[in-house]
This record gives C-alpha cells, sequence and structure tokens, in this order.
C-alpha cells in the first residue's frame, strides 16, 4: 500500500531544533555537498491587470519572484548550488505583462547557473498553446549552454502545442555525479513522453530529475473549495490541460515515471491548499522514486534539496526569502517535518 509520509525531523547542520524558526541566513553548505533549488510556483503578480490587486494602476511585478532569484544568484557560493528548476505556474494570466517580469526576473539566472522552467497549466492554454511562454524562453535562448540539453520537437506545423522548449532537459555534473533534468508540461501527452522515455534510456547511466507541473495533490478533483484541502490526496488522477490527449500523474507514473532504474526525484507543484508532499514508490527496477511536491502560495518559501554524498542523505530544506528564516509551518500544512526532513540517497557505496 502506498502511504503519504511525514518523516520525522534530522537535524539540518545544526541550523534549529524542532519548533525554532531561524530568522537568519542560512549556514554555509558543507564541503563535499551540492543544491538543486526548486522555484515554487510564481502567481503572485501585483499591478495593472492582475488578480491580487485588480484596482491598481500600478506597473505589474512580483516581489516574492524578485526575491527568490536573487537569493539564489547572491547565494551560488555559499549554498553550493548546481542547478535550479521552477515547477510551473511562472506567470498567472498568461498575458505580456506577466511574462515580462518573469523574464526579467529569470535574467538574473541568465548565464550564472544551469535552470529549467516547466509549463504549468497558467503558462499554456487548456488546449496546451503555449507560445507566449515561447515568446519569452524558447529553446534558442538556451541552445549555446552546454548543459541545455535540447526539446521536444512535435513535428506539428506549428510549434505552439508542446514544442519550442515547452519540453525540455538539461545535463549536469556535480560532486562526481552526472545527471539528467527532463522538464514536462502539464499533462505532457503521450508523444511528449514517449521523448522522455528515450532520453532516459539513452541516458540510462545518468541520475535522473523530472519536474513537471502535477503530480502530487488531490487525488480526484474536488467538488468543493474545501475538497482542494481536505479530500484524500496522492498521485493525481485528474487533468487541467491538453484535453483527452492530456495524461494525468497516475498515467504518467505508468507510461513514464516507473519504467526507468535511473529515475529517482519528481519535483512538482499545482496544488497551494496542499503545499507540501511528500510520495515514495517503488519503481519497476526496485529504485525509489521520490516524489515532493511545494507550492508555497507564491508567498516567501522556496525549496532547497541539498545532496550530501558522504551520507548518502538529501536534506529537504524550505526557506522563506522573503522573511529570511526557515519555514516550519503554513496555513495549509502546520507541521515542521512536512517542511523540513531528510531523504535517504544512495550516492556514494561502501
Amino acid at each position: 500500500m502506498l502511504l503519504l509520509t511525514r518523516f520525522s525531523l534530522l537535524p539540518l547542520l545544526g541550523l534549529f531544533s524542532v519548533g525554532a524558526v531561524i530568522a537568519a541566513e542560512l549556514e554555509k553548505a558543507p564541503e563535499g555537498s551540492f543544491t538543486i533549488v526548486a522555484i515554487p510556483d510564481t502567481q503572485g503578480y501585483f499591478g495593472l491587470g492582475t488578480k491580487r490587486s485588480p484596482a491598481s494602476n500600478d506597473p505589474v511585478t512580483n516581489p516574492v519572484f524578485e526575491k527568490h532569484v536573487r537569493w539564489i544568484r547572491d547565494n551560488l557560493e555559499a549554498q553550493r548550488i548546481v542547478f535550479v528548476t521552477h515547477v510551473g505556474d511562472i506567470v498567472d494570466r498568461n498575458n505580456e505583462a506577466e511574462w515580462t517580469v518573469a523574464r526579467r526576473c529569470l535574467d538574473v539566472l541568465h548565464g550564472i547557473v544551469p535552470y529549467s522552467l516547466t509549463v504549468g497549466n497558467h503558462d499554456m492554454t487548456a488546449r496546451g498553446d503555449s507560445s507566449l511562454f515561447q515568446q519569452y524562453f524558447g529553446a534558442e535562448r538556451y541552445r549555446d549552454f552546454p548543459w541545455y540539453g535540447g526539446d521536444f520537437e512535435s513535428g506539428r506545423p506549428s510549434p505552439a502545442v508542446s514544442g519550442n522548449n515547452a519540453n525540455s532537459f538539461q545535463l549536469f555534473h556535480a560532486e562526481g555525479l552526472d545527471f539528467i533534468h527532463i522538464s514536462l508540461e502539464c499533462n505532457a501527452p503521450d508523444d511528449v513522453l514517449a521523448w522522455a522515455n528515450d532520453l532516459l534510456a539513452r541516458y540510462e547511466g545518468r541520475r535522473a530529475l523530472i519536474t513537471t507541473h502535477m503530480d502530487l495533490g488531490v487525488l480526484e478533483h474536488p467538488k468543493s473549495d474545501d475538497g482542494f484541502i481536505h479530500d484524500p490526496k496522492g498521485r493525481m488522477r485528474w487533468t487541467k490541460c491538453h484535453g483527452e490527449r492530456g495524461n494525468t500523474a497516475v498515467q504518467m507514473w505508468d507510461e513514464l515515471y516507473r519504467k526507468h532504474a535511473n529515475l529517482a526525484f519528481v519535483f512538482s507543484g499545482d496544488q497551494s491548499r496542499c503545499t507540501a508532499l511528500r510520495l515514495d514508490q517503488a519503481g519497476d527496477h526496485g529504485n525509489q522514486v521520490h516524489s515532493l511536491l511545494s507550492d508555497y502560495t507564491s508567498s516567501g518559501p522556496l525549496r532547497l534539496y541539498r545532496f550530501i554524498p558522504s551520507e548518502n542523505q538529501v536534506r529537504v530544506i524550505t526557506y522563506d526569502t522573503t522573511q529570511r528564516e526557515l519555514t516550519g509551518t503554513t496555513e495549509y500544512v502546520e507541521d515542521w517535518e512536512s517542511h523540513q526532513f531528510t531523504i535517504p540517497y544512495l550516492m556514494r557505496s561502501e
């Protein structure tokens, strides 16, 4: 039986004790470790035409997104950050004003650290047209970087659906370990999953990570707002994009995730009222696939995955770049162990 688990807290580099919130900068990541950052949904736009300040005539801004990228830039060395992924819903209303702000934010990271972007349901139309995302973050923007592996090419007359960096992969190396990371759009259709299957087989010697927008959350589409908070949770069985072509998270598990021995982590967002979930599930080869949801309502928390090969573990640190403190409780998930915990992951054998 599969269980969504709340794991007991292990000390994270002596940074805190259970129940404490430390309003301070994180200590430096230890020698021999490295960090992968997952930026949660960044839908918190303010100004003219936005949901959060509909009466405003001010220019569009996104203060939390700006703080995230500046903190990452300023802490690249101290936190030994080697890769950054965005779990999707980069924008809220999928208009040029918000995409312009998103581009300005991500320019802070461009050229200084490998990063990926995942297309969420707010970043495309319901039928899967992500042409505005492609206008601001198309494949041509990344082709000259050695870490950029490439993107899915659909073969359709227009790349507006699924093409031109809507699905992409990256290759990077850290502390003697080789990785492939794949970004898959929300409810990726079968042809995209076939492309991802080929990639994971081609790079079977690399450790694999996937970011997609919808994975963990409320199992069935809630019938009320209260259901988004209290209904049973797990790998999702409903879709938002691509119509009948769109795959649920369960279908993506069956058609892709479970098949590859090198896949270790699946990062996702989308479910702000679930906020933080974890599901560990064995793939067909006996490997544990760790699925991790982080969607902090477009507020201050950022997710850090600190890989420590010498200890064969990944320390999951949720850090608020606005308040400059560790996140121990949120509106919907109050227990500390959902935000700060440790995952066993074999990287060094004796």
